[in-house]
């Protein structure tokens, strides 16, 4: 007799298994924390290569999918005036793709830093030459100007009393011994550094993997999710795929399109005002861009500061360009080039960098909002499809003036009078109407 499983108490078992498990892996997560995240570390520092692999592929297949589909393929068909192209020849045009998307991303990296390393070099002498300088021309503006404002030369005279003595102790008893272990952790950062651009290295060989069998790749994960799914689950989860992968790619390449303009915008502009180091401030400002919202903040800070010990006019007139500049990129450069990308209002967005932010750092802090998009994007999706099975709207606007829904599922809206209500009225209660009425009477 052949012995058969129900499938019904298999689907049963599983379930309770990965309940089992996600029960203890909860456990272990909350009172032994510190072992997971360590765990968590050395997985990630031994897969390192391979994310860095499909990260470096996942940037550049718009590029790879642009040769191939606008140049390479269209030749191919007039040259063998076919109306296709055979598998061999599919073949041949993926690799001289890559190819070319390799040669144009070296020569534009190659270039980018040929031209900016040079300059940055000379600024920084500059700024080791000619440091001691600054300092006088800075202390000598700021005792005029103490001069001429003797309130303020007071209260600046009382705070640098009052926290001299602090500070001194800070560097005595904190910074000075501390030297030693700071000196130990640059030597491991170095070492960590070179550690990096190793696993970068081998991550740049897998990327080429990756984008020659990209089709493959998909079609075995495609694969993989209508064997595990049925076919309504497997073709949303497809479709969630798809749409976190244009929110990505498509925030991603924008704001770095974006930021480059943004630096190049603010290298004329710093040129044309004859701004000191004009080309290390606009890398600065173009670079920290990238972040939204507090980018162009963390980038403004330091070069102002650079340029205030050279020139404090040219450094007001700086950050008033600066102004000028962000306000001409949020409301014009950025919504043409980002467009809709990720849909979140300017809380949502604050919200997301904050959040991310704190949690990952400056990595946070960049793919924060269009990880969140996608987040609110599946729960306003979620939320969505609940109304709709109640028979509900799913119009966000129809429940801004909502009181209450009847059975029957309509809208009682407020009153004029309900709205224009005081916030801080209290009702009374029934005792105080009582002893009024007496009062009255």
């Amino acid at each position: 007799m052949k012995f058969r499983i129900d499938r019904k108490y298999l689907k049963i078992g599983f379930i309770a298994f990965l309940v089992i498990a996600a029960s203890i892996c909860f456990y272990y997560l909350i009172f032994h924390g510190d072992r997971f995240s360590v765990q968590i570390k050395e997985i990630a520092r031994i897969v390192s290569p391979v994310l860095y692999g499909i990260i470096i592929a996942y940037l550049l297949t718009p590029l790879v999918n642009t040769i191939e589909n606008s140049f390479l393929i269209p030749l191919t068909i007039k040259l063998k005036k076919k109306s296709a192209v055979t598998d061999n020849n599919r073949k041949h045009i993926r690799v001289i793709s890559i190819l070319f998307t390799i040669i144009l991303v070296f020569f534009f990296i190659y270039g980018f830093f040929s031209i900016l390393i040079p300059n940055i070099v000379k600024s920084v002498r500059s700024i080791s030459y000619q440091f001691p300088y600054y300092i006088q021309n800075l202390t000598k503006w700021s005792a005029k100007f103490l001069d001429d404002n003797p309130d303020i030369e007071r209260v600046v005279f009382r705070l640098f009393d009052e926290y001299s003595e602090k500070i001194t102790d800070f560097l005595n008893h904190s910074i000075i011994p501390q030297m030693e272990v700071i000196v130990r952790q640059v030597s491991l950062s170095m070492i960590g550094l070179l550690k990096a651009l190793w696993n970068f290295i081998i991550g740049f060989i897998i990327s080429i993997y990756v984008m020659y069998n990209k089709e493959s790749f998909a079609g075995q994960g495609k694969k993989l999710v209508f064997a595990l799914f049925n076919t309504n689950t497997a073709n949303q989860l497809i479709k969630d795929v798809r749409f976190t992968s244009d929110t990505f790619i498509g925030f991603i390449s924008g704001k770095i399109l974006d930021s480059f303009i943004i630096g190049c915008i603010c290298f004329a502009g710093t040129s044309v005002m004859e701004i000191p180091y004009a080309l290390l401030v606009s890398v600065i400002v173009g670079v920290t861009n990238v972040i939204p919202f507090f980018g162009p903040y963390l980038g403004a800070i330091p070069s102002a500061f650079l340029i205030l010990m050279v020139n404090p006019i040219k450094c007001v007139y700086f950050i008033l360009f600066i102004l000028v500049l962000q306000q001409v990129d949020g409301n014009l450069i950025g919504p043409k080039i980002l467009g809709e990308s990720t849909g979140l209002s300017g809380f949502w967005v604050i919200f997301s960098i904050t959040i991310f932010g704190g949690i990952m750092g400056i990595p946070g802090m960049i793919i924060g909002v269009p990880f969140f998009a996608v987040l609110y994007a599946m729960i306003r999706r979620f939320a969505n499809r609940l109304l709709e099975k109640r028979g509900l709207p799913t119009e966000t606007t129809k429940y801004l003036d909502v009181d209450y829904i009847e059975d029957n599922n309509i809208f009682v809206t407020r009153t004029e009078k309900q709205r224009k209500k005081s916030f801080f009225k209290v009702k009374k209660s029934q005792s105080d109407e009582e002893n009024s009425k007496g009062e009255q009477q």
